[in-house]
């Protein structure tokens, strides 16, 4: 079969971007090669389609492309009902808006210190930095861990998401191994004193029935350790990516920090602009014909999410950031149906608690370096040196 696009040709996000453009209009369900073969639907109302009927799009054989370079597979992302049910239940539990809402004063506390380093010296990479150690504080806070855990988790997470970008399959053992542990540890903490579980996600998990029985340890603990890098993939590109928009854009930067209020509104649009990924993926249970292409079942299928946030048949002026656009609530960030993102509330919190913390501690921010793409699942900057101006010196 004919390439339609080649997602290895460039990492630069604009450029990406731009592919995706072509793609929707030309060939919505465009196949490639790479990565042992995929398809990729761009078009907002397939990919909200695919999201939303997990019984013919199914996540059991493949949920993202690349995939792990060890195949391994952890619920809930990789399961479908109703085996996925049980463990996003237990989940979703801790998740709520009461509890989220309880956790924003520590995050702010821990915003404010882990930018502090980054403020002291006037610059340095919001990504690589801010960016990567201020989610593993929410990831802590969320899961209940000790805080000495939240540095490690930082260095781990940020080795193994880096190793698995350029398929280091030793690294990404290594790395993945120590969260593994992680998450025994954790297990075997709550299951000698467990919290209550609406607060805590392990001991949420351990009190979970399927079938009348409790979920198997080695399931369990996969869960777990899904939970420890799943809020460490997306952030710091987001939030690198949010900090070049606002580079360039220095009247909306200087609006969002004299008008903190503004800044929740700005983070959905800021979500549908720049939505980090574009390689989540399905396979189909039976033949699927879509705008005159055949999907058969094994054949992973891409719902690049940010092509679809930028359809501008949902979204007018698609490219420009445009604060309480009118439809905003139909972006597909957080992707849609039985396996949208669980954490949707705390990833809307620590990213507000993140923007609003960087205004707030300066007067100004701009572009101090080259920018680095990311690699394919995700789409966006990795690494955003930053020249900041404090607010108090």
């Amino acid at each position: 079969m004919t390439d339609d696009f080649d997602p290895t040709a460039t990492d630069h996000p604009e450029e990406a971007l731009a592919v995706y453009a072509d793609l929707r209009a030309r060939c919505p369900v465009a196949h490639s090669s790479a990565y042992g073969g995929f398809w990729a639907l761009t078009r907002h109302a397939d990919v909200a389609a695919a999201a939303s009927d997990p019984r013919t799009f199914i996540s059991s054989v493949r949920a993202v492309v690349p995939s792990d370079p060890r195949g391994l597979r952890r619920p809930p992302l990789n399961y479908d009902a109703p085996a996925h049910t049980p463990y996003r239940r237990a989940l979703d539990r801790t998740l709520q808006r009461s509890r989220i809402d309880r956790l924003a004063p520590r995050l702010r506390e821990h915003a404010a210190r882990e930018l502090a380093p980054m403020l002291a010296r006037g610059s340095g990479d919001v990504a690589q930095e801010f960016g990567a150690r201020f989610p593993a504080w929410v990831t802590t806070e969320w899961l209940n861990l000790s805080p000495d855990t939240a540095p490690v988790l930082a260095d781990t997470a940020t080795r193994w998401v880096q190793a698995w970008r350029r398929m280091d399959g030793p690294v990404v053992n290594a790395a993945s191994e120590a969260m593994y542990d992680m998450a025994r540890a954790l297990v075997a903490a709550r299951r000698d004193r467990p919290l209550p579980v609406e607060e805590d996600p392990a001991s949420s998990l351990l009190a979970e029935r399927h079938q009348g029985e409790p979920l198997e340890e080695e399931q369990l603990v996969g869960a777990l350790r899904q939970s420890l890098v799943v809020g460490m993939v997306a952030p710091p590109i987001l939030l690198g990516s949010v900090c070049v928009h606002l580079a360039r854009d220095r009247e909306l930067q200087d609006r969002l920090r004299a008008d903190p209020s503004l800044v929740p509104a700005a983070v959905e649009e800021f979500l549908r602009l720049y939505t980090p990924y574009r390689g989540f993926a399905r396979t189909v249970a039976h033949d699927v014909d879509l705008h005159g292409r055949r999907i058969s079942p094994g054949e992973p299928v891409t719902l690049v999410y940010a092509a679809a946030n930028r359809d501008p048949d949902v979204f007018p002026d698609p490219d420009a950031f445009v604060l309480d656009r009118p439809n905003i609530s139909a972006h597909l960030a957080f992707g849609r149906g039985r396996h949208h993102c669980a954490g949707m509330p705390l990833a809307r919190l620590a990213l507000a608690v993140a923007l609003g913390t960087l205004l707030t501690a300066t007067t100004g921010f701009d572009l101090d370096g080259p920018l680095e793409g990311a690699r394919m699942p995700e789409i966006g900057y990795v690494s955003v040196p930053l020249r900041l101006t404090p607010a108090h010196p």
